[in-house]
Order: C-alpha cells, then sequence, then structure tokens
C-alpha cells in the first residue's frame, strides 16, 4: 500500500487510486435492479461522470459474494471509425469462453459462422439462405440469445453503447423486447447520441424510472457536491482530511466531475502545489493554483512530464485503441524490450493506464486516450498505425475491421482495400448492411480503385440500406472517372454505366439516370438479368416526364429478354414489378399481372416478393381507388412481413395503410399514429413525406390552415425534389385547395399548373383523382372556362375503359365544378349529387361531403332554398362526426348566412378518452373474448400482431383493466359496448359483430 509521506507544513504527497465515494444510492438501486434479472438498467451521464467506474463496483462486489449471482458479461464498445458489426459482443464472447465444444447448441447456431470462424469445426452447419438481410440478421440475433443462455449469462453489461454499431444497437432491442432471461445494462453518453440512431429507440425502451416500470431501471448519474468532492480527494491522499476551502476550489474548477478532480489532485500533486496543514491537505496558495479546466488539458501536461518511452507507449495505446498486452505494445512503440518496459511501467505510473489484471492495458479513460491520440503528431500516428495494423494481422481471426481502419490512416491503400472488403462481406453474412454500406461507399469514393474493383464494390451495395443524397451523389464522380479512364472492357464499362444510371436514379436525377441505363442496355449481352432490370426501370413512370408509350415498349422488351438464370422468387419479382408498372401508367391489364402472382410459397426468397408484391400492389389499388382490394393486400403484407421479419415491408406497409386510413375517414388517432410512425428510424425518406401528409391533411380539416399549408408546402417541395413525381399530385391538390379557400386564385394556378402539364404530357390520368378537380376548381376560379373543359374532356378520354374508381370520381367532381362556374346551378347540383355518391362508393367520405355541401349551394342559388339548406344541415353534423371541424365552420357560417340557427362544433373533435373505444380496438377487443391470440386477431383483421397490441393496450386503458383476461371478462360480461354507452356515446357502427376486411 502506498504511504503518504509529509515533512513540516508543506511536503510531497504519494497520491493513490481514488476510492468509490459519492454514488451509494445509484449502487444499492443497481444492486437491487439486477438481484433478479431479466431486467434493463440504463446508465446515463456526460464523459467522466462515473460510469464505468459503477459499473466495475457492482462488479467487483458481485465476484466476492458467496451466493453466486449469474454471470454477467462485459462488452465495451470502442470508438471506431467503423465499428465491426456486433464488434463489442463477439469480443466479450472471445473472452468468456476459448471453445463452444460441448454446449448443447441448436442447428441455428452455425448463423454464427461468419462471426467466429475460429469456432467452425464445433459449430453446426451454416443454415440455408435466408430471404433478405433483416432474417438474416434475425437469425445471427437468436443464435446470439442462444450461446448467452448456455454461457450461463445473467446479465449482459455494454458499455459506451453510443459507440456501437447499429446491428448491436439492433440485437440489444432484441434482447430488450424479447421473452429472453438475461439481464441488460448499458452505458452512455446522451450528448454522443447522433441524430437518427437506433439508440434513441432503445434509450425509449430501457430508460423508464424504476418506480413506473417494472423491472426497468434508469440511473442519471451528475456532478459530485462538494462534500463528495471532498471525500474523493481525501481518500487520493491516503484518507487524510481535506480542507473546505481546497475542496471547494477544486470542486468550482472541476465542476465535480470525478474524473476531472481526479485529473487536478494528480497535476497538482506533480506540480507539487499540496501542502498539509491544521485543516488538512490544501493548496499552497489556492487563488494562484492554476488548475485546467479540461481532462485533455489536464491530460496533456501530465503526458508532457513523461520521458520519451512512456509517452511513445501512451501514443501507441491511443492508436490502438484496444486493450493491448505489453508485446503488442512494444510491437507498436518500435522500441526495444528494455525501453519499452521501462516506457510501460512509467505511463501505469503515471495513472492515465490500467492493467486489467490479466496482462491487458488500455487507458483508465476514453478521453484520456482522445486527448493523446490528438496530441500526436499526424506522420507519427501514421507510422504507428502502420505498425499495429502488421501486429494485428498475426490475431486468429484477424480483426479485420480495425485492420482496415488502421491501414486506411497509414495511408496503405491496397491492406486498406483488402481489409475493408473483407469486413464488408462479414456484415452482409450478418445482415448488417449498414455498416457494409459504409465500408463499401467509402472505399468506392476514398481508395482511387481500379475500374474493376469499382465494379466488384458497386455490385455488392445494400443501396436499399442508403439514406441521403449526399451519399450516392459521393459515388458519381468515382463512377464516371472509371468510365473515363479507358481501361474497362465494353462488358465493363456497359456494368458500371448501368450502376451509374441506377445511383443517379437514387438520386432523383431521372433524365441523367435513364440516359446512361440506355447506353448501357445494348452492351449487357453478358447478363440479361441485369439488361432486363435496366429495361424495368426505364420502365417505371413514378419520376420520369416520358409519355406511357415510351415506359411501355421498355416494359414490353424487359417482359420479352430471356432471363435463363431467373430464380423462382425473380420471376415472382419481376411479375410484380411489371404489374405496379402497368398499374401506375394506368394499364387495366395489369390487374391481370396481378392475377398470377401466387399466394403462397415454399422458399423464404418467394416469400420476400410474394409480400413486397403485396405492399406494391396494396399502393396501386389506393391509386385506383380500389379501396378494399388496397385495404385487403396492405393487410396481408402487414401480416407476411411480421411473421418472416421483413422490416422494411412492414414499415412501408404502415405508411400506407395510414394514407388508406386518411382517405378512408378512420381519422380517431391518426394524427397521433401518423406522427409517430414519422419519427421512426425505420420510416425512409419519401415514406416520411407521405405521413407527414396526412398530418397536414389533418391540420387542414381541423381548421389549423396556416400550419397545414406549411406542413403541405414541405411535403410538396420534398417530393418534387426527389423525383417523385407521382406522389406529388395529392399534396399539390390539397396545398391548391388551401390557396382557394383563402381567394388566392393565382397561387392554386401556380402549384396545380406544372402537375397538370405532366399528366397530360404522360397520359397517366389514374393519377389525377384530386389533382385534377384542383386545377378545375383554379382555372375555373379564374375565369379560364374553356382551359378547364378542354381539362375535363382529356382526363375522361384518358379513363375510356378503364375501371377506375377514384379517378372517375374526381372526373365527376370536375363536371361538376365546370356546369357550376358555368351558372348551370340546377345542372351542377344534380352532378355534385353523382360526385357524392362516386366518392361515398370508394369510401371516401370526406370529399363526398364536400361535394354534398357544393350540391347544396347550387341547390339554393337554383332556388330549391329549403333542400339545400336541409342538406347542409346534415352536411355539418356529419363533418363533425368525421372530425372536419373547420370544414363544418364554414357550413355554419352558410347557414346562419341563410337565417339557419347553427351552432359551431365544439373543438376538440371526436372523443378518444374515458371509456369510448374506437371501432377497432372493439373490434379487437370482442376478439379477444373468444379467447384469439393477438396473432389470430391479426390474421382475421389483417392487421400485424404489433398493431393489435396498440389497440388491446388502448382498449385496457380506456376501461380500466390491466390484464388480457380482465379485458376479456369485461367484454363478455357487462359488455364493451355498454362500457361505451354509459358514458352517452353512440357507437359508429354496431357493436354486435366483427367486421373483416374483402379478401
Amino acid at each position: 500500500m502506498e504511504v503518504s509521506e509529509r515533512s513540516g507544513s508543506s511536503g510531497s504527497a504519494v497520491v493513490h487510486a481514488p476510492e468509490f465515494v459519492g454514488r451509494e444510492r445509484e449502487m444499492a438501486e443497481l444492486a437491487r435492479a439486477l438481484a433478479a434479472p431479466p431486467t434493463a438498467v440504463w446508465i446515463e451521464g456526460e464523459a467522466g461522470i462515473g460510469k464505468s467506474r459503477l459499473l466495475r463496483e457492482y462488479l467487483a462486489w458481485t465476484a466476492g459474494r458467496a451466493d453466486g449471482a449469474g454471470r454477467v458479461l462485459v462488452a465495451r464498445c470502442p470508438p471506431l471509425h467503423h465499428p465491426q458489426t456486433l464488434g463489442p459482443l463477439v469480443d466479450a464472447l472471445r473472452q468468456a469462453t476459448e471453445t463452444v465444444a460441448g454446449l448443447p447448441l441448436s442447428p441455428l447456431a452455425g448463423a454464427l459462422r461468419p462471426l467466429f470462424p475460429e469456432w467452425g469445426g464445433d459449430l453446426p452447419a451454416a443454415p440455408g439462405p435466408a430471404e433478405d438481410a433483416t432474417a438474416v440478421r434475425h437469425r445471427v440475433f437468436r443464435a446470439l440469445a442462444e450461446l448467452l443462455a448456455r454461457l450461463d449469462v445473467a446479465v449482459l453489461a455494454v458499455e459506451d453503447v453510443h459507440w456501437a454499431d447499429e446491428a448491436t444497437l439492433e440485437f440489444l432491442l432484441f434482447l430488450a423486447a424479447g421473452p429472453q432471461s438475461i439481464g441488460l445494462v448499458v452505458t452512455c453518453r446522451p450528448e454522443d447520441v447522433v441524430g437518427g440512431s437506433l439508440l434513441r429507440r432503445l434509450a425509449t425502451r430501457l430508460a423508464a424510472d424504476s418506480a413506473s416500470a417494472a423491472g426497468r431501471l434508469r440511473l442519471a448519474l451528475g456532478p459530485l457536491d462538494v462534500a463528495a468532492t471532498a471525500r474523493l480527494m481525501s481518500s487520493m491522499l491516503a484518507g487524510e482530511h481535506v480542507s473546505d476551502r481546497f475542496a471547494g476550489f477544486v470542486h468550482q474548477r472541476t465542476e465535480g466531475v470525478p474524473l476531472a478532480v481526479e485529473g487536478a489532485v494528480r497535476l497538482m500533486a506533480d506540480r507539487a502545489h499540496l501542502s498539509f496543514g491544521a485543516d488538512g491537505w490544501g493548496g499552497c496558495r489556492p487563488d494562484e493554483i492554476g488548475v485546467p479546466a479540461t481532462v485533455r488539458d489536464m491530460v496533456l501536461e501530465r503526458l508532457g512530464r513523461l520521458g520519451p518511452e512512456g509517452r511513445a507507449v501512451l501514443q501507441a495505446a491511443a492508436v490502438l485503441g484496444r486493450p493491448a498486452d505489453e508485446a503488442t505494445l512494444r510491437a507498436v512503440t518500435g522500441l526495444a524490450a528494455g525501453r519499452a518496459q521501462a516506457g510501460l511501467i512509467e505511463a501505469l505510473g503515471g495513472a492515465l493506464l490500467d492493467d486489467d489484471g490479466w496482462g491487458q492495458v488500455a487507458f483508465r479513460h476514453v478521453l484520456a486516450r482522445q486527448a493523446v491520440y490528438e496530441a500526436t503528431p499526424a506522420s507519427r500516428r501514421r507510422t504507428l498505425h502502420r505498425r499495429a495494423g502488421r501486429t494485428l494481422e498475426a490475431l486468429t481471426p484477424p480483426p479485420v475491421g480495425e485492420l482496415a481502419d488502421h491501414f486506411r490512416v497509414a495511408g496503405e491503400k491496397s491492406e486498406w482495400s483488402r481489409y475493408a472488403e473483407w469486413a464488408a462481406d462479414l456484415a452482409l453474412d450478418s445482415g448488417d448492411e449498414t455498416t457494409a454500406g459504409a465500408r463499401l461507399h467509402d472505399l468506392v469514393v476514398n481508395a482511387d480503385l481500379r475500374p474493376a474493383s469499382i465494379l466488384r464494390l458497386i455490385r455488392k451495395f445494400p443501396f436499399a440500406s442508403f439514406a441521403g443524397p449526399a451519399r450516392f451523389r459521393e459515388l458519381v464522380p468515382p463512377l464516371r472517372a472509371a468510365l473515363a479512364s479507358g481501361a474497362c472492357t465494353p462488358g465493363q464499362e456497359a456494368d458500371i454505366r448501368a450502376q451509374l444510371g441506377n445511383v443517379l436514379l437514387f438520386m432523383g436525377e431521372d433524365d441523367a439516370g435513364r440516359a446512361e441505363l440506355k447506353r448501357a442496355i445494348p452492351h449487357l449481352g453478358h447478363d440479361p438479368a441485369e439488361a432486363a432490370r435496366a429495361m424495368m426501370r426505364l420502365g417505371w413512370p413514378r419520376s420520369s416526364s416520358w409519355p406511357v408509350s415510351s415506359h411501355l415498349r421498355w416494359l414490353e422488351r424487359a417482359a420479352e429478354l430471356e432471363v435463363p438464370s431467373m430464380t423462382a422468387a425473380d420471376r415472382v419479382g419481376f411479375a410484380a414489378d411489371q404489374a405496379t408498372a402497368r398499374l401506375m401508367l394506368g394499364e387495366t391489364d395489369g390487374w391481370a399481372l396481378v392475377a398470377r402472382i401466387p399466394d403462397d410459397a415454399d422458399a423464404p426468397a418467394e416469400w420476400q416478393q410474394i409480400t413486397r408484391a403485396n405492399v406494391n400492389i396494396g399502393d396501386m389499388a389506393m391509386l385506383w381507388g380500389r379501396y378494399a382490394v388496397a385495404a385487403q393486400r396492405l393487410g396481408t403484407a402487414l401480416v407476411q412481413a411480421d411473421r418472416r421479419r421483413y422490416r422494411r415491408y412492414e414499415s412501408v406497409a404502415m405508411v400506407t395503410r395510414t394514407h388508406l386510413d386518411w382517405l378512408t375517414g378512420a381519422w380517431e388517432g391518426l394524427a397521433e399514429r401518423a406522427a409517430a410512425l414519422a419519427e421512426s428510424e425505420d420510416i425512409l425518406p419519401l415514406a416520411r413525406l407521405e405521413l407527414l401528409f396526412v398530418v397536414g391533411q389533418l391540420h387542414a380539416v381541423a381548421g389549423a390552415y396556416g400550419p397545414a399549408a406549411q406542413q403541405l408546402r414541405s411535403v410538396l417541395d420534398g417530393e418534387v425534389g426527389s423525383g417523385a413525381l407521382a406522389d406529388s399530385m395529392e399534396p399539390a391538390a390539397a396545398l391548391a385547395r388551401l390557396a382557394l379557400s383563402a381567394g388566392r386564385v393565382e397561387e392554386a394556378l401556380e402549384i396545380t399548373g406544372e402537375p397538370a402539364d405532366l399528366i397530360a404530357r404522360k397520359g397517366t390520368w389514374v393519377w389525377a383523382s384530386d389533382l385534377g378537380p384542383a386545377r378545375v376548381a383554379a382555372l375555373a376560379a379564374a375565369g379560364r372556362l374553356e382551359e378547364a373543359a378542354r381539362l375535363t374532356a382529356a382526363f375522361a378520354r384518358g379513363l375510356r375503359g378503364r375501371d377506375a374508381p377514384g379517378p372517375r370520381a374526381g372526373l365527376a367532381t370536375c363536371r361538376a365544378i365546370l356546369a357550376e362556374a358555368r351558372g348551370e346551378h340546377a345542372s351542377a347540383a344534380g352532378l355534385f349529387a353523382r360526385a357524392a355518391v362516386a366518392w361515398q362508393a370508394l369510401p371516401r367520405p370526406y370529399e363526398a361531403l364536400l361535394a354534398q355541401e357544393r350540391q347544396a349551394g347550387c341547390q339554393i342559388a337554383a332556388g330549391k332554398r329549403e333542400t339545400g339548406l336541409s342538406l347542409l344541415v346534415e352536411v355539418r353534423e356529419r363533418l363533425i362526426a368525421l372530425g372536419a371541424l373547420g370544414d363544418a365552420d364554414r357550413v355554419v357560417a352558410c347557414l346562419r348566412e341563410h337565417g339557419v340557427a347553427a351552432k359551431r362544433p365544439q373543438r376538440g373533435g371526436r372523443r378518444a378518452h374515458g371509456s369510448r373505444l374506437s371501432p377497432r380496438e372493439l373490434e379487437v377487443t370482442q376478439l379477444v373474448a373468444t379467447g384469439r391470440s393477438n396473432r389470430q386477431i391479426a390474421d382475421e383483421l389483417f392487421l400485424s400482431p404489433k398493431t393489435v397490441a396498440q389497440h388491446l393496450s388502448s382498449a385496457m386503458r380506456k376501461l380500466g383493466v390491466s390484464s388480457r383476461t380482465a379485458l376479456a371478462v369485461l367484454a363478455t360480461g357487462a359488455g364493451t359496448a355498454d362500457a361505451q354507452f354509459a358514458q352517452g356515446d353512440v357507437p359508429d357502427r354496431p357493436s354486435g359483430g366483427v367486421t373483416t376486411k374483402t379478401r
């Protein structure tokens, strides 16, 4: 043990390692929470606040207990440039066991082979191919959970989770949500969580106060107070008293952050600025002592006091960024054995490095490591990274992710490329497309590769996992440079050009992208599958200004192309793409192609394509106004996606279903659901715009016209900017309607002008359900009736022979608006009545009510005052019931203008509180009473089990019960309908049966 030495009133001090002080309450709560796993503990706080120390003290306490509280496995997330897929967990498991031989593992454990190649002889055979990256990842997660259980791990602790790779975060979410019996502890610095990180979702799942959630504990560590600071300082000075004045001075300078307090004491001891007097330890002259305010400055001052060998060891440890033994550190420093050992002793004595007792040395805190790394000259860093790479190459298996990063900084392009591609391949094998994409993107953009290498890498790109136009934009220069190099064969040039075309299309630069695809296709004879895909993309009409005939020619060429290598799954996907493209073009034969897509399959890859087909067909059915078909297809897709964990398809289906709910008037709770979905990290940017469109429309119908216009303008700009021209029609129409209601006719004309011209040029009149009426109304308001008539006639010709109920309802509305503008009020009233019937048949009740409102106005203008006013009264009531309070206000104003007493609706709309259940909640509750499981209910109602669980949770909250059994008893006893009537509410539909979607 170190001894404090004092000589007289001033003397030198031997500084001890600090004791664990000021965290007694947190330690007790942590121990209590983990006494009976499974539980989840979230520990957060700023850098240096003591999160890792708290966890270490708990581990030391459990190690000394006699009752054997269960094994705790600690995984640490290093601050790597590109974290390795599941790297923290893999490293922790390797430390926990050298072999899995003898463990009773199921065949599922074969999915771990890419992560643990050294265990290949002991793991089961690799499982067969999975349907997509999500399924691969889920299989790996289940295998990891099984391995943790077989190793008797009771608690998994993950330190510095803010640096974890996405796959590790997803695994933690998997553990937190699943039935596993493993406790979970994570430490995190909230300020280092990047926007869009899955960690935010994990925080929501875990960071609940222990008082409000069983099995959940949130510990937010704050700074030490002055008294705790004094205790910490005293522990470092052999337990001797520290004067109040001195403790207050240090607390002020360090703000009570334990790491900074420790650094300040050590630095003052180094400077001989400590003295011992009658009041205990203090500063020689506290007011004149300058203690750096940041940990970085303290570390650098202490680094400067070391000799060259000590500094070399610290620099090597900083570059390695991982625990290392003496031999590894010596190899990276380049020092002789004796000098390296002396440097290590000096570095350990300076208390910046720590020995774990097993011969592994690492920085005691990441801030110290970062300060030393940043202070190391760049040329020296490159040398150290090169040595680190050469040294770590000898490990089995090699840490390919770290090797890629070391050689990248060292400027060793060949080794960087080899290990980065290897790391990307391992990530793809583990279902981690995000990490793989980052690695491949970095190589293609920054490694100055040959064309053949660029082509090989670009073919591996998981483009569906990319986000943001900037990342796509960065790929364009290296692809163009490869084409301009003159080093490509004609086949390679065509391959690269096809990939360039795809990238440009992803960016929304459609004309440029299509031009590249057209140039590539004649030279893709060596790869007919890629040629067919290129033709299909040229046939896709959503973001192109080409006419329908041009798209159809490419679709027909793709269909005629023989692709012998195409698998059964490829053929299903090809048929789905053909059907979707033709339906988007307004071609009725697309429905015949839909009928050829199978409902069932044997192979997982086929199931993936069938699920994707159902999502796309649901979207197209919505475009055509076949809402029953849309509901059935989307419901089927949600069930399929949930069963097979196709999370991407599930999220798209949920967004499209939310849009359908807006159209069909299922508005209760819709704004909250849409906003919550929009916050999800699973939602792609264009899908998020679709959700924000729904939110904007709900603002508009509630009468919040300013926020609605702002939201809809943002959506319209985003969709036009991304090239999603088909998707921009509805927001353009909605924005124009708001402008017209405010009397801004020119604005409405400007908004609808280009979209209407685009539809006319392309001939895609099935896109005009909303845009057509909005454009005709704007032209009519401007007195341009001949243009309005020509547009309406073209709309009618474009729908000839097409059974498209939605666009036909829009056409009926155009005809009514035109008649009203001509002053033909009696005729217009009849036409609006027909339009209302057409809208209601979809059903689209809001549009039907707006048509009836205009019908009533025309009746009044035609001299049928009583008939018109009576209809307006009915429209007002139904608008209020629907939740369109802003429109109801307008109708009330009209009624009052004609002398009819009418009340404005109470704000807040339809009540969604107390014991009143929504129709969907009522259906779900009644099915619970029959004994059905969530999955069975989901199958019957074409929902996902997750959505069923949300409805159940809401129903239980409203009815004041806390269990599924109590809910079932209430439903079969007093009855949910009675519970609703007790509140004086009238159900939206009869409560005696269950409504199912059309199959």
